[in-house]
């Protein structure tokens, strides 16, 4: 059985009605004669979407006991024993309850697609993965629950459930989404028209990106070379001169103009060697170009004109940005120049935007198009002078009667005319037949093909060496200029290679994306295998259509050791690129390399954290824990000792003893729990809005009477946070600064509104907390100085900071003016912590664009 397809329903925010279309689709799937069940769909109270689940199987949901609480969660082993053809599984990035078979739904749906159920799920565009910082910026919300881009990249259908702001925001207000004492909060703060604009933005931008991607591949699996102007997208032709800054900058202000556009800078190197750029300024552009939004791209081409061209075709570009030539008037004997010459072969679908700047006609500008060493202007006109020459020379020397001679070094000087213009083969045509006009007209017996004095044999032999050897020099040095200025195209390239590595580009998929591009390829793969008999997987690819199974299969194979291969498709690869190819191909395998090093440090740097904290706590396990236990056990002994007649002071001493080391150890137990807890992930904060002045005096229970002053505003912004967590965060605080306070001193907890924060800080005057030690204190298991073993087993201050954290907080600590430290626990205030609401949809038949 193959793999499931999924198809996804996206919306900009909850409410937009993505579990209404689902639950459509599902009836229309039945109604069509398909084997569909609802896998998992919460309606959260709404009518209208409870009555599309009449009529639709719905598998049994799992039950699940946490903290005290029964949960629901999706029962895969059920759906997977139904095995239905299409399952409705709603909420994609829905964090499962502890004790589930995976930790998020998507990876339920990842085993139901493997099983070869179809599936058709729901999420929101804030919780894809890549996109948690740009909606923390927009909402003020870390989306806690996301789903990896590639699971829904990977979906065979993408539709977008769109809906105005407006709109939204009136079901809202009607009722339509949330309960009626949360639609007032939920209108202020996270569904407020700003974010949800945003928000709309952002999804019909992704799914864009993904049409775009759908598109480029339906253009190279259909060779369609044709320009499509689905979107703009703009080409910059970059010389590496200082025109190129003001060809970038032009070229952002026209793609700002068009919804969606793109910049793609990119510079050709010439196998001639006729472009000299600056790699210094060259650098700049591209610094430039990224920092505008845009992409730079280095490529190889013989033809300037030509591989411009087939680069702007190839991206599907719609407009192409050239400076205007900084050739001097005289050069334009030579040829129009690759503006005009891109503008005349660009056609109708590809705009040329020709712009002035500093530099014109200052220098040489963009080289001629040319084809093979000499260029192919340059050879026509060698053929010209070459075979024209000696025929005008010849009608003219018959009337001027300047000897034989004469004659001979005026067809000499054509011939060496045509060797210096067009290399070797039109010098010996030239030679050739200069040397039977002269035999024919000039020597001896006149017009016939004899030469009766011996010594015009020599002559004309002569002449016919000189031009041969004329015109050999010149081929040899134009071949000579050839290889220089390849291998100055090829460092060029090396060059640019050293310059990302140094960068930092280390990712495989980039580098293979910059071979595809470097050499105007269809894909590029990196074939890897761990024996000679063993088959060939793919580490990392670029493209449409890379070979996968075989590097046999590519158009070109360059091997890479014994077991690693790269491969390209496109096009066969001239002898002469394939070793700057070879230099790709090793720095991909030492990129795939490095990759896999780094995991393996990353593992081993987890598995020494682990040792690490198993150690500290087998040593608290052997001290810290003990020594209450060992304080109880002793009490308790001599309180059951019928040898000591205990008088009721000894006796309430004693029992004080045991609830003293009881207490400590509960202490001790619940911070090493907590810890456990942080360090797994399992921490979930429920959020709601508290006043802090409820909170901070039911953290003070466990230490000694007028120990603490406290200062707490009641007219403080109300915060939100987790009461529970902060509560022990804050006790963990206190205990800690009155454990280091001098006797006779009081810790003060204090609180204030510092702009859209709320701060809480717990000052002691105690010994204080070096610079270079302030971060060390907040790490498991340790403690400051010459704490006693007894001060506990390090754990206070780390637990405090993880709730703190985990409620979307930070714990930092402060010198205290005069002597001492402060904690300083900063909190969001209710007003700007818009937390959405639960997920859920509203069940109307929204606009939808599908993909």
């Amino acid at each position: 059985m193959g793999r499931g397809t999924l198809r996804i329903y996206l919306g900009a925010a909850p409410g937009v009605g993505k579990t209404y279309a689902m639950l459509a689709e599902g009836h229309r799937r039945t109604e069509r004669g398909t084997d569909c069940v609802v896998a998992f769909v919460e309606h959260h109270g709404r009518p209208r979407t409870e009555v599309l689940l009449h009529g639709l199987e719905q598998v049994p949901r799992r039950r699940l006991e946490y903290r005290g609480a029964v949960f629901e969660e999706m029962d895969v082993d059920a759906v997977l024993r139904r095995a239905p053809a299409v399952a409705l599984v709603d909420e994609l990035a829905h964090t499962n309850v502890p004790g589930s078979r995976n930790a998020k739904r998507w990876q339920d749906v990842e085993e139901l697609l493997a099983a070869g159920v179809d599936v058709v799920s729901t999420v929101n565009i804030q919780h894809l993965e890549s996109l948690g910082d740009v909606v923390e910026s927009i909402t003020g919300v870390r989306q806690r629950e996301t789903v990896p881009d590639e699971v829904v990249r990977r979906a065979g259908q993408i539709e977008l459930v769109d809906m105005s702001p407006q709109a939204l925001r009136r079901r809202m207000a009607h009722g339509n989404i949330y309960a009626p004492d949360k639609v007032d909060a939920a209108l202020s703060n996270y569904f407020r028209p700003g974010n949800l604009t945003a928000l709309r933005e952002l999804a019909l931008l992704w799914v864009a990106d993904r049409v775009d991607e759908y598109l480029n591949a339906y253009r190279s699996e259909h060779r369609v070379s044709a320009i499509w102007g689905s979107r703009e997208r703009i080409v910059v032709g970059l010389t590496g001169g200082p025109e190129g800054r003001t060809l970038i900058r032009r070229a952002a202000r026209l793609a700002e103009k068009g919804a969606g556009g793109e910049v793609m800078a990119v510079y050709i190197a010439r196998s001639d060697g006729l472009t000299s750029a600056s790699p210094k300024e060259l650098a700049v552009q591209r610094t430039l170009v990224e920092d505008l939004g845009g992409t730079f791209h280095h490529v190889v081409g013989d033809d300037i004109p030509a591989a411009l061209l087939d680069f702007a075709r190839g991206v599907n570009a719609t407009q192409i940005v050239l400076g205007s030539s900084r050739r001097k008037a005289w050069q334009y004997v030579f040829g129009p120049g690759v503006g005009a010459t891109v503008a005349r072969d660009s056609g109708p679908d590809l705009d040329v935007h020709i712009v002035t700047h500093e530099e014109v006609a200052k220098g040489r500008g963009l080289p001629v198009a040319r084809g093979g060493r000499l260029g192919r202007a340059r050879i026509l006109w060698g053929w010209a002078v070459g075979l024209a020459g000696p025929v005008v020379l010849a009608l003219g020397l018959n009337t001027a009667g300047l000897g034989l001679a004469n004659d001979m070094l005026l067809f000499l000087a054509v011939t060496v005319a045509a060797a210096l213009l067009g290399g070797l083969l039109p010098a010996l045509a030239s030679a050739a037949f200069g040397s039977l006009l002269l035999n024919y007209f000039y020597t001896p017996p006149l017009h016939r093909l004899t030469v009766a004095d011996p010594k015009n044999i020599v002559a004309i032999a002569i002449f016919f060496g000189v031009g041969m050897s004329v015109a050999s020099v010149v081929d040899l040095a134009a071949r000579r200029t050839d290889q220089a200025a390849r291998l100055r195209a090829e460092s060029e390239i090396l060059s640019f290679l050293a310059g990302n590595v140094l960068r930092g580009e280390t990712r495989l998929e980039e580098l293979l994306e910059r071979v595809r591009e470097t050499f105007a390829m269809e894909s590029a793969a990196l074939l890897e295998r761990a024996g000679d008999m063993a088959p060939w997987t793919c580490a990392g690819r670029a493209g449409f259509g890379p070979p996968l199974e075989r590097p046999e299969d590519a158009d070109v194979d360059m091997p890479v050791g014994d077991h690693m291969a790269l491969a390209l498709t496109g096009r066969v690869l001239p002898a002469a690129d394939r070793r700057v190819l070879a230099a790709f191909a090793a720095q991909a395998a030492v990129v795939l390399e490095r990759r896999r090093l780094q995991e393996e440090a990353d593992q081993a740097r987890t598995l020494a954290e682990g040792n690490r904290i198993r150690t500290a706590l087998l040593a608290a396990v052997s001290h810290d824990l003990r020594t209450p236990l060992a304080g109880i056990k002793a009490a308790v002994s001599s309180l059951r000792s019928d040898d000591v007649a205990w008088s009721e002071e000894d006796q309430a001493e004693l029992l004080q003893g045991i609830e003293e080391g009881a207490d400590r150890l509960d202490h001790l137990v619940g911070n090493l729990l907590d810890m456990s807890r942080l360090q797994t992930g399992t921490v979930t904060p429920l959020i709601r809005e508290i006043d802090v002045d409820e909170v901070v005096p039911m953290a003070l229970g466990g230490v000694p009477e007028d120990s603490v002053g406290l200062d707490v505003p009641e007219t403080l912004p109300m915060v939100a946070v987790d009461p529970g967590l902060l509560e022990r965060s804050v006790a963990n605080l206190v205990e800690n600064a009155v454990k280091y306070s001098p006797p006779g001193r009081r810790v003060l907890v204090a609180a204030s509104a510092i702009a859209d924060r709320v701060e809480v800080r717990v000052v002691d005057r105690g010994p204080g907390v070096p610079d270079e030690a302030k971060e060390r204190i907040f790490e498991p298991f340790q403690r400051y100085g010459d704490a006693p073993r007894g001060a506990g087993v390090g754990l206070g201050l780390a637990v405090a900071r993880g709730f703190a954290e985990a409620m979307g907080g930070t714990l930092t600590a402060e010198d205290t003016p005069g002597g001492g430290l402060t904690m300083v626990l900063s909190l969001c205030a209710a007003a700007t912590r818009a937390e959405p609401l639960p997920a859920g949809e509203f069940p109307t038949e929204p606009e939808r664009h599908t993909i």
